[in-house]
């Protein structure tokens, strides 16, 4: 599907953004809002039926863990400055 597609170049980028993880702080924080917005998104449609209700406990909590990940690990601050 098309979104699998949107991951897996996002995952690509990611992985190079890792070499130099603060010259690409937008792409990192990109992903964290994006999977917050996709997870919102989902966690909101999920009560659109009981056939979407499997999303809540399953895609919807690994959006969300991905978003606390990268956020938790993005650079900021003095690690920025520090540069």
């Amino acid at each position: 599907e098309m979104i699998v597609t949107i991951y897996a170049t996002l995952g690509i980028f990611l992985m190079l953004a890792a070499r130099d993880p603060l010259a690409n702080r937008s792409l990192i924080w990109f992903t964290v809002w994006s999977s917050v917005a996709h997870g919102g998104v989902m966690a909101v449609q999920s009560f659109d039926g009981d056939h979407n209700m499997g999303h809540l406990g399953g895609d919807v909590l690994a959006l969300f863990a991905v978003a606390a990940v990268f956020a938790l690990l993005a650079p900021r601050g003095a690690q920025a400055a520090a540069r």
